[in-house]
């Protein structure tokens, strides 16, 4: 799964592509303005632009085949790692170009002089690319970092929601139901270690957990008026989340749906896999005059921010009014 640690996934983007494109054109241009081709401008420009294509899509491809062992590499190794196989690519390319001059008999020169005159033009552009790219890597991380703090002033206001309900939950349960209050505030135990452990990646199946925990926790509360459908496989892969960004879903799910509710209603919690995605979903019954949850959806917003910022903003979060429903999901890459 691609994070946002990983230098090589924005390169998949459709604006990087466009933008290795248009950036190979306007290279082509400038060759093809040179004095030394004098009328033949555009026969210049055409050849330039075959070869340079052949380049970079090749080199994107090369880089997208060999992207786990590459992944694996520290920065700076994979940076230089780049270079190299975009100058093989080059070589490549211009030893294929020179055969074809050789055949129509428009060749000039001698063939190792044109492979080095390639090579060298190849080197320029590559080591450019590279400044512009870390320029920008360098920027994107410190955007990563700010969003990072915003997201860990989200959950400051998020945690007091759901741990001081599950404590007056805990205090209304100690005379009338004891064994109930203690299974509570062990529950209470695991969530209070989640929430202090900070803005971090857990394993999904310990996010699913905690998240059970406190839907039990609630159940108590609710009794018969919470239904439960849980629907989660004992088998999952292994993926992570953000901590605490699957269990603000399911408290929506009861502030918004279950406590509005006179009759109350149920909740369902379903994991499926399919198609290289995973998706996790939460649904809830709603008021007959609701379409949708009130309030601020800080859990909301800071699931989708989080998520994203994981996951290179290939994961999404999304929640609306579905067949009389509110249904909240989260789809995360494999």
């Amino acid at each position: 799964m691609s994070t946002s640690a990983d230098p090589l996934a924005a390169l998949w983007r459709p604006p990087a592509l466009m933008g290795v494109v248009l950036g190979g054109e306007a290279l082509a241009a400038i060759l093809a303005l040179a004095p030394t081709h004098g009328g033949e401008r555009l026969v210049h420009f055409g050849l330039a632009s075959l070869g340079i294509q052949w380049v970079a899509l090749g080199t994107l491809c090369a880089l997208f085949l060999l992207r786990r062992p590459l992944g694996r590499l520290p920065p700076l190794r994979l940076a230089w790692a780049c270079l190299a196989l975009f100058l093989l690519m080059s070589l490549l390319v211009a030893a294929a170009a020179w055969s074809v001059l050789v055949m129509t008999a428009n060749a000039e020169g001698t063939r190792t002089g044109f492979l080095l005159r390639m090579l060298g033009l190849a080197l320029v552009v590559g080591l450019i690319g590279l400044l512009a790219y870390q320029n920008y890597w360098r920027s994107r991380q410190w955007a990563v970092r700010a969003k990072q703090l915003e997201l860990e002033a989200l959950q400051a206001r998020i945690r007091p929601h759901f741990l001081f309900n599950t404590l007056n939950t805990g205090a209304a349960l100690v005379h009338a139901q004891p064994d109930a209050a203690e299974r509570v505030l062990l529950d209470l135990a695991d969530l209070f270690r989640s929430a202090l452990r900070g803005p971090q990646q857990i394993p999904l199946a310990e996010e699913l957990a905690l998240t059970r925990r406190y839907l039990d926790i609630e159940a108590l509360r609710f009794g018969p008026r919470l239904q439960l459908d849980w629907q989660v496989p004992e088998q999952l892969p292994a993926v992570e989340v953000p901590s605490l960004s699957i269990q603000p879903l399911a408290e929506n799910a009861i502030r918004h749906g279950i406590e509005r509710l006179p009759q109350g209603g149920r909740v369902d919690a379903q994991v499926r896999v399919e198609g290289g995605w995973i998706e996790i979903r939460i649904a809830n019954d709603l008021p007959d005059d609701a379409d949708g949850p009130r309030g601020h959806a800080v859990g909301l917003a800071s699931a989708r921010e989080r998520v994203q910022a994981m996951t290179a903003a290939r994961g999404r979060v999304e929640a609306g009014v579905e067949h009389g429903r509110y249904v909240a999901r989260m789809s995360l890459p494999l």
